[in-house]
């Protein structure tokens, strides 16, 4: 199956496939030990979302922030704690969740194990508001 290319599907917008080993992890500023890759996004095509996937190395702490738009995640892999408002949540892989538009939250890997997950978005401006 060829790299990023398929047939025309309804609305105009093409099938795209991107293999792993062409997708780019890179830290992101906000904190220590967490990196993106963006799977699929604006630039391959699509037209309303995006998926990144998120590691968090063991001991990384991402910052109380809030984003303009909505995410919703999925766990991949390892065991961490997510604060979303005022209540903190264990997840683990296999768990789903839904961080709604202008939500206080905040992450942190305080286990031996790398967590990692899928992050949905959609596309556009994402205001991003750290507020520690």
């Amino acid at each position: 199956m060829p790299a990023s290319n398929g047939a025309d599907t309804s609305g105009g917008t093409e099938a795209v496939i991107r293999r792993a080993d062409t997708i780019t992890n890179e830290p992101v500023d906000a904190a220590d030990g967490l990196s993106r890759g963006v799977l699929i996004g604006e630039s391959q095509g699509a037209p309303t979302f995006a998926m990144r996937r998120f590691t968090l190395e063991p001991g990384a702490e991402v910052p109380k922030h809030t984003n303009a738009v909505e995410h919703e995640q999925y766990v991949l892999e390892g065991e961490y704690v997510v604060g979303i408002g005022e209540e903190e949540y264990t997840v683990t892989q296999g768990d789903s969740l839904l961080i709604p538009a202008n939500t206080v939250h905040w992450y942190r890997n305080g286990g031996a194990d790398r967590g990692a997950f899928i992050c949905v978005v959609p596309n556009g401006d994402d205001e991003i508001e750290l507020l520690e």
